[in-house]
């Protein structure tokens, strides 16, 4: 073996590799404290943050630390939240009344946080299931079979307009019912609510990695019950096209911005609709992708920082605008 053999190449793509310098002046994917919307859980009265087992460093907040997490996040250069309730189980029925209650305890965190923090862009999940017995994302039809799509929506335009009079940004159906966009753009416009928006939950996978969130909203199946089958109305991870199709149907509805939940396991998709809109597209890291990875820190399998902010990059160069992450807090003191 000689040291002397040379190849006779012309391009050689490691020289813009050699220094730190050269490779950051070529990065073609960058993150931003404003690309993340960090998710927060919500709880009633002034008790102390609660942790959730399965989502290491993640607590519910009563309202008063809800707004001092949203001041925090603003610092850092995070601009936008979403809040999800996480309801006493006293409060809920089948019918998920609680969610239309006009002292429901999200309109409450909304007021509170856009009080505090104006500058600050909130938006909420429009669904039912941290509101039913049942924990399934509307109503259910009369045998209990299914959920009833046109009723279920009925009560999302309902709830809609209740958050927008709260004041939020941005409402985000996560519901999965057909025309619901549509039903609740009207609603709003109606309503005088012109110009809150709309994040759809466009393309949202029936997948196994929601368990974490379902704990800290409540709605996981209780101990001895079988799983909750949303297969119904999420979609089958085996489809793309149907992905398409339901993105579109949402874009053209009037949907602001376009979600692809999960994020992690979809690249493909976040890659395919980012081809078919020129509205904005955001991705949700769930509760699943968040637990294995802190997980196989926890264990000395992976490294977590490099392993956290690689699994964003990624999703940020399949396509995504914004992501939803529960990494955000923690990236944007990274990224100062």
């Amino acid at each position: 073996m000689t040291d002397h053999f040379k190849l006779d190449l012309t391009q050689r793509p490691r020289r813009l590799r050699r220094t730190a310098s050269l490779r950051a002046m070529v990065e073609e994917t960058v993150l931003r404290p404003a690309d993340f919307v960090a998710p927060l859980f919500v709880i009633e009265g002034k008790a102390a943050p609660e942790p959730i087992g399965s989502m290491p460093g993640v607590r519910r907040l009563c309202i008063g630390d809800a707004v001092k997490e949203c001041r925090a996040l603003a610092k850092l250069g995070v601009r936008a939240v979403a809040l999800f309730p996480k309801l006493d189980g006293s409060l809920k029925d089948a019918e998920g009344s609680a969610a239309l209650s006009e002292d429901a305890l999200i309109l409450r965190a909304v007021r509170a946080v856009k009080r505090a923090v104006p500058e600050l862009t909130v938006m909420t999940d429009i669904a039912l299931d941290p509101y039913t017995t049942h924990g399934h994302d509307g109503v259910l039809s009369e045998d209990g079979g299914e959920v009833a799509n046109d009723r279920t929506v009925d009560l999302l335009r309902e709830m809609a307009v209740l958050h927008a009079r709260a004041g939020v940004d941005l409402v985000a159906p996560s519901d999965m019912m057909d025309g619901r966009v549509g039903a609740i753009r009207r609603a709003l416009d109606a309503a005088g609510f012109e110009q809150t928006g709309i994040m759809a939950y466009s393309v949202k996978f029936a997948s196994a990695y929601y368990g974490p969130f379902r704990e800290a909203v409540g709605s996981a199946r209780a101990a001895g019950t079988a799983p909750l089958d949303k297969r119904t109305y999420q979609m089958n991870p085996a489809n793309r096209r149907e992905a398409l199709r339901e993105l579109e149907l949402d874009d053209a509805e009037g949907a602001d911005i376009l979600m692809v939940k999960p994020a992690g396991l979809y690249l493909d998709i976040i890659r395919e609709v980012r081809g078919v809109t020129r509205k904005p597209i955001a991705a949700y890291q769930v509760s699943g992708e968040y637990a294995q990875i802190h997980a196989a820190a926890e264990r000395g399998w992976l490294e977590l920082a490099p392993a956290r902010n690689e699994s964003l990059l990624a999703i940020k160069r399949a396509g995504a605008d914004l992501i939803l992450t529960y990494f955000a807090k923690d990236m944007a003191l990274a990224l100062r």
